[in-house]
């Protein structure tokens, strides 16, 4: 926490309004739309719900099919199956994890709706690339950068470039209200509908500016909004989010310096950051040789009471994923890294003695 939150959370109590879309909503919105330069940004319950808005702005129809990586959470691939979309898998880079752009082309078909890339560990997708496939082919952009607030590709902040984007603020993330999300609508057409899809499928934001004299039901939607709560304890943490992340790349530079001998032994690999991106220490993690290598040095860690799982297990081999989705050719880095990949602890005002204990017993496994 950064020392505000209960104060705000105070303040939000006795202004009485605890629903969503009080001052804090819109004080989070406003920061949101200023620093990562989108059209509008609407805070809500969580990132998962601002994909599903996103499914519902972009039209999916039970058959278009989505192209995104099976390396990621399930929230986004099964938003859009709920719309009765399919999501088509790709394989992703072996330096970023992120997904392969060079392999999009080859999974696009005349069902193709959309492209959804995720930025892994805060780190971007090559977005000019894929932008670049989606103008060509008419489809639509939706970044998936749950992991990403503080983070940039070339200068532009991640969420900014789709049509779309998302962000998290679960707790796990850089930026936390416990639960909660954002949609970023980058697409001006998007703007209003997304306003209205986000309010029940009513036009409830246009009879709060004044531009009708009543609201009602006028298109599909659900109750995305966050909880003023909710809003208020973020709005302490979007006032923190450069010190926040210079803290977090503190500890991850830490970790990069003390595994740079390790690596060049060959018995781990590091994390790569291409320079067209600044990436905002979302996650620190290190790939091993094989299978069996993970397991040895998770089973070390768990014997010294360290928390380091592996990351996400391929959507694609899920019973949902095998039932819903498809895959484009075979996914060998996914799969890689899936057998490979440990997470490091790494948070905020990391102590330094907690660090080190996490460096030596990684060194001493090796």
């Amino acid at each position: 926490m950064t020392g505000k939150e209960l104060t705000y959370i105070s303040q939000a109590y006795k202004q009485g309004q605890l629903a969503g879309d009080g001052q804090f909503t819109k004080k989070c919105n406003q920061w949101l739309e200023e620093n990562i330069g989108c059209k509008r940004a609407l805070l809500t319950h969580s990132c998962t719900a601002a994909l599903e808005m996103a499914a519902i702005l972009l039209d999916i129809e039970p058959g278009d099919e989505i192209i995104m990586p099976s390396y990621t959470f399930v929230s986004t691939a099964n938003a859009f199956v709920l719309r009765g979309g399919i999501p088509v898998f790709v394989d992703i880079r072996e330096d970023t994890l992120n997904i392969n752009e060079m392999l999009i082309e080859d999974a696009i078909t005349s069902r193709t709706k959309a492209i959804v890339p995720v930025h892994y560990a805060g780190v971007a997708c090559e977005m000019d690339v894929i932008l670049e496939i989606a103008q060509r082919y008419n489809l639509m952009v939706v970044e998936d950068a749950a992991q990403g607030l503080g983070a940039s590709y070339k200068g532009r902040a991640l969420g900014s470039m789709g049509d779309l984007g998302t962000l998290s603020f679960h707790e796990t993330k850089n930026i936390i209200s416990g639960e909660g999300g954002a949609l970023l609508v980058n697409n001006p057409k998007l703007v209003e509908r997304a306003e209205i899809v986000r309010d029940k499928g009513t036009n409830r934001s246009q009879f709060l500016k004044g531009q009708v004299d009543k609201y009602t039901w006028v298109d599909i939607g659900s109750s995305y909004l966050a909880g003023e709560l909710i809003a208020a304890f973020l709005w302490a943490q979007l006032q923190e989010v450069k010190n926040i992340n210079a803290q977090r790349l503190e500890v991850w530079n830490q970790y990069n310096r003390s595994f740079d001998n390790i690596e060049q032994a060959g018995k781990i690999r590091r994390p790569i950051i291409p320079t067209s991106c600044q990436h905002n220490a979302h996650m620190y993690y290190i790939v091993l040789s094989s299978k069996c290598e993970q397991e040895r040095v998770l089973k070390v860690f768990k014997d010294h009471e360290i928390l380091a799982p592996f990351h996400y297990v391929p959507l694609h081999s899920s019973p949902a994923g095998i039932k819903y989705a498809r895959t484009n050719k075979a996914l060998k880095v996914t799969i890689k890294m899936h057998d490979q990949l440990i997470r490091l602890p790494l948070w905020t005002s990391m102590a330094k003695e907690v660090q080190n204990k996490i460096i030596n017993t990684l060194i001493k496994c090796f």
